[in-house]
């Protein structure tokens, strides 16, 4: 499998993203393992094997700085590409269509930290 991460496993769609946060939505689905709050809306049908969109989220209000959101960023897309591979091997599951990783971490996380937790949110979303 190729370690890749192409423009159509990015999340863009306004509609999608606003259906991924709304509070009250039957569809979304959750996970929550530190230092993210995922949210993710499953595939009606099981026939399609792309790989999800994502989205990644940091907060402006603890991470005043551009160069640090970015950090963290490239960080958990790089953890993303390298365990996808999670997701994709569960052939009868179907794949979420959509998901939004939030950080919710206070400060920076080294990589060690953002992959283990990366490999355990995958793993929750899989099953």
């Amino acid at each position: 499998m190729k370690h890749t991460f192409p423009k159509s496993e990015r999340l863009s769609s306004k509609k999608i993203i606003d259906s991924l946060f709304d509070k009250g939505s039957d569809k979304t689905l959750g996970v929550f393992l530190y230092p993210f709050r995922v949210s993710y809306l499953p595939q009606e049908s099981t026939e399609q094997a792309n790989a999800p969109a994502i989205l990644i989220s940091v907060s402006k209000r603890y991470f005043k700085h551009a160069v640090d959101r970015n950090l963290i960023k490239r960080r958990i897309r790089e953890a993303y590409r390298l365990q996808k591979h999670l997701l994709l091997e569960k052939p009868n599951k179907p794949l979420p269509s959509s998901i939004a990783f939030v950080y919710i971490a206070k400060k920076i996380e080294d990589y060690a930290k953002i992959e283990k937790s990366m490999k355990g949110v995958l793993q929750k979303v899989a099953h």
